[in-house]
């Protein structure tokens, strides 16, 4: 893998998925996936410190209740979230990193630098929305 210095950003004008190119997303999602397992670590602990489900006011065990819940829930999309950064980094690895799974075209720069997970292109996006939203009529 090539060594890239932390300001790059991969350029149209290179060759698509190049070897900086993968090397920059590799580190991107690498960054993520340490944030958010770092992230989880620290709800994990706050929620085992925090726990008035043994106060008496009944008011503030529902309150504790309804938090926990929202951060288990925070937890259980952002574990779901690393699954994905750890397919996307198995792509890179196989080579088909930036390619969309419908088209087999390149997903672009632009869609991969706002969302690394990316598995798929606009257009192949914009079809599966449409089906699921059609499904979601009947």
């Amino acid at each position: 893998m090539v060594k890239i210095s932390k300001k790059y950003t991969p350029k149209e004008t290179e060759k698509y998925m190049c070897s900086k190119h993968l090397a920059y997303f590799k580190q991107k999602l690498l960054d993520w996936k340490k944030d958010l397992k770092r992230s989880n670590n620290e709800a994990m602990f706050n929620a085992s410190m925090d726990d008035n489900s043994a106060s008496a006011d009944i008011v503030d065990q529902a309150s504790s209740y309804t938090e926990k819940n929202v951060e288990m829930r925070s937890i259980s999309r952002q574990i779901k979230l690393i699954s994905k950064i750890d397919a996307a980094l198995k792509k890179i690895q196989e080579g088909t990193y930036g390619f969309c799974e419908e088209t087999a075209e390149p997903i672009g720069l632009r869609r991969l630098m706002a969302r690394p997970i990316a598995t798929l292109c606009i257009a192949a996006q914009e079809k599966h929305e449409k089906e699921e939203k059609v499904y979601a009529d009947i």
